[in-house]
């Protein structure tokens, strides 16, 4: 039976994306693992590669699609022994027309590889059992995957009820199988519970046509929304509706921090390596939610997720949006090594380089506005994470020593906007406070 190939979520915000350019045309055969086309997200430009094996019968939706929804047919792989004619005018529909269209039923679990389908990531790449037939004579449609792991496991694919379109026995059915379950009913596919949220922006005040009446008279120019605005305004107006910020200040002296940072960036001269003060700040942030464990947490809807490692996320701005890209087990790592790599990361942002797992994850975060001469402001929190710090410039000012004496230092204004279903105010107050000793005990880090 031809398999669709359907547009991927290659990411959780994705909801349609651009497909920009076909790799392969038809009549072509493809192999697992071979790219089949170059597909425009939100947050970057991706190449969608083939998992199963087959002869790409047609291609749905042509080069530079734009709108093309999540799981919308994109082309129809052929598998041997097929020809153009088994493709089911159904399953063919008018590119133009498919663009356009919502997304397929979500319940329906498409195949893997496509959309939302198996994931392999023990596929050794050994060729899969030739396809078995049933009691009937007739043959069963099985992905190559499904095929191995049951020739592994020793299920009997004739005894399974398949999920997938059109019955196709797919690599849930073969798991829950081997577990004992497939029997009673066919496998829940596991791509249902993946299926990205639906993250349309929601309406906000006053119509577009409204807006604009107003203005009647008035030159504006006219700016479309790409799909990283969509998705920032989508996920903010969010975050600023549902979760229960509060805020925390404190300024924080860094004159020992700089003479530090330049006793150690003359000593790394020789290395080419350039500390920042915000590579400090990272670390900082890592180390204290490594004391205050309870504030390494995220916000998961019914429950709190706890992590063991800090790994923390930097907002990068780039034209038009912002990534924030995660430095994972930032805890572990030297203000070294995580200068470079916060340097690669922020290069490949800009230039809409970074894979989902790059952008994706973490359990606090950093918004650094000290470099544009902003003194303080507040960040709004990005879901799920517990908290984000706000980070202003070092500027001089006045202040009291501890014996009263009266004098001048460079302080840093820092604010810290916390969720509190994750973090109450007496645990938000621990971990800023954390972060301040690290940043006004710099050596202290190195220990």
């Amino acid at each position: 039976m031809p398999i669709e190939i359907l547009m991927p979520a290659l990411s959780p915000t994705m909801e349609e994306g651009t497909l920009a350019k076909w790799l392969v045309s038809e009549g072509d055969s493809v192999s697992s693992g071979d790219i089949l086309c170059e597909i425009e997200t939100d947050k970057a430009t991706m190449e969608f590669e083939a998992v199963d094996e087959g002869t790409v019968g047609k291609i749905l939706i042509g080069d530079g699609s734009e709108g093309v929804k999540v799981n919308t047919p994109i082309a129809v792989l052929l598998e041997e022994g097929e020809e153009a004619s088994d493709i089911d005018s159904a399953s063919a529909p008018d590119a133009k027309d498919s663009a356009k269209e919502d997304a397929p039923d979500q319940d329906a679990a498409p195949e893997k590889g496509y959309g939302r389908g198996e994931s392999d990531a023990n596929d050794t790449g050994t060729s899969a059992p030739a396809a078995p037939k049933g009691s009937d004579g007739k043959r069963l449609f099985v992905t190559p995957l499904a095929r191995r792991i049951a020739a592994d496991k020793g299920v009997d694919l004739t005894e399974l009820s398949g999920s997938g379109p059109h019955g196709r026995i797919i690599k849930a059915d073969v798991e829950a199988a081997s577990a004992g379950s497939a029997k009673a009913k066919p496998a829940e596919s596991t791509e249902t519970a993946s299926a990205p949220a639906t993250t349309a922006a929601p309406a906000a005040g006053p119509s577009a046509d409204a807006v604009m009446k107003i203005y009647e008279g008035r030159a504006f120019e006219e700016i479309s929304l790409n799909g990283m605005r969509k998705t920032i305004a989508a996920r903010l107006t969010e975050a600023k509706q549902s979760i229960p910020h509060f805020y925390l200040r404190r300024d924080i002296e860094l004159d020992a921090l700089l003479k530090f940072r330049g006793e150690l960036n003359k000593q790394l001269e020789a290395r080419d390596v350039k500390l920042s003060v915000n590579d400090f700040i990272i670390k900082a942030c890592a180390l204290a939610l490594q004391t205050v464990s309870d504030a390494n947490a995220v916000w998961a809807g019914d429950r709190i997720l706890k992590l063991k490692p800090s790994d923390v996320a930097v907002a990068v701005a780039i034209e038009g949006g912002l990534f924030t890209p995660v430095l994972k087990d930032a805890e572990m790592k030297s203000l070294s090594t995580l200068s470079a790599e916060m340097k690669d990361l922020a290069t490949r942002a800009r230039d809409r380089k970074l894979a989902p797992h790059e952008y994706q994850g973490g359990s606090f975060a950093i918004s650094n506005l000290g470099m544009f001469g902003i003194d303080n402001f507040d960040a709004v929190i990005n879901p799920p994470h517990g908290a984000i710090l706000a980070v202003g410039a070092g500027v001089k000012k006045p202040v009291v020593g501890k014996d009263g004496e009266l004098a001048v230092a460079t302080v840093m204004s820092v604010t810290l906007s916390v969720d509190h279903r994750v973090i109450d105010g007496a645990l938000g107050a621990q971990l800023l406070s954390a972060i301040k000793d690290n940043l006004e005990n710099p050596m202290m880090m190195l220990a």
